[in-house]
């Protein structure tokens, strides 16, 4: 498991949506984070829960990996010699309903700077159909572009990970296939990247990691057009069926409702299962709210151009030259 759970005040200017750009989260986990929260006004003094905390995918650690239900890819740099190993992790936009992306091993076979993209007769043709209007046949690079200002493509025809027009969009079901990024991801993302590196996609609903002593798991809502992948509480099984064991054994048991609510009500927030003791809704309740007093976003910054770097309210700037 790697990151932190936070809880954050923000002001009333700011939104769900310029917390989750901010802590670098995607929409559906913000969102499942926060039930019953609006999205543009949290409220005066809201407690937000920014799940930042990741159960890492199944093995092999190497390249890209991403897990379609998570909404979630998760990058492992090649070692270097004497250091830590290291994961980088970045919420995704994934292919939206009719849709979807391969699954299994690829690797990546170009990086491109200010892609232009010539829009596939299929998609054009939905377009006509949902719409009522026809879709330009060739977008050319620029702000407007939905490939962004950067993408890198995949083995599988088509398929690329990629900058976005449309950064708001980011945790939602919205491409015909290919992976998005915020332009900040994208571009932290393309200055490390080789050609060559291993993309890996899987379709995995329920995670389950250890750490403290404990066994953790977390739950996805699953993606429809994978037929024939085993369901949620199939994976729950498979990946707990020796832990349980181990855990009744060690004489920490596992909370099977706690279990069964996860499967239930999907989260991004990995809950421990041998800890029936500690209820995780108080563990949040009891966890001490930090201020965010960042500027809002803005509505111009839902297009493929980076972000302005935020900065501190102008008497907190004043305040500490």
């Amino acid at each position: 498991m790697v990151g932190e759970v936070r809880v954050v005040t923000p002001t009333p200017d700011n939104t769900l949506l310029d917390l989750m750009r901010h802590f670098d989260l995607g929409y559906t986990e913000i969102t499942s984070a926060n039930p019953g929260m609006s999205v543009w006004t949290p409220g005066p003094g809201a407690r937000v829960v920014i799940p930042t905390r990741f159960i890492l995918p199944p093995k092999p650690w190497e390249g890209i990996v991403v897990n379609i239900p998570q909404r979630r890819m998760f990058y492992f740099p090649p070692a270097k010699k004497g250091k830590a190993a290291e994961v980088i992790t970045y919420p995704i936009g994934i292919a939206r309903e009719g849709w979807s992306t391969p699954l299994g091993l690829s690797r990546v076979t170009g990086k491109f700077r200010d892609p232009g993209w010539f829009v596939p007769k299929t998609i054009r043709d939905e377009h006509r159909a949902e719409e009522g209007v026809e879709m330009p046949a060739y977008f050319p690079p620029g702000p407007d572009n939905p490939m962004g200002m950067l993408a890198m493509r995949t083995a599988w025809p088509g398929i690329f990970l990629h900058a976005t027009n449309r950064p708001w969009g980011v945790g939602m079901r919205v491409s015909h296939g290919c992976m998005h990024l915020y332009p900040e991801d994208a571009a932290e993302l393309f200055a490390q990247l080789k050609i060559g590196t291993p993309f890996r996609v899987i379709n995995q609903p329920v995670l389950v990691g250890d750490a403290e002593g404990k066994t953790w798991m977390s739950s996805f809502d699953p993606v429809a057009e994978y037929p024939g992948e085993p369901t949620p509480a199939e994976w729950a099984e498979r990946l707990l069926d020796q832990r349980t064991l181990d855990a009744a054994l060690a004489g920490q048991p596992f909370d099977p409702e706690r279990k069964q609510r996860l499967l239930d009500a999907p989260t991004a927030l990995p809950v421990a299962l041998n800890d029936s003791s500690v209820d995780p809704g108080a563990v949040l309740s009891a966890m001490p709210a930090e201020a965010y007093d960042l500027p809002p976003y803005g509505a111009g910054a839902n297009d493929a151009s980076l972000p302005a770097p935020k900065q501190p309210p102008a008497d907190e700037a004043a305040a500490n030259p």
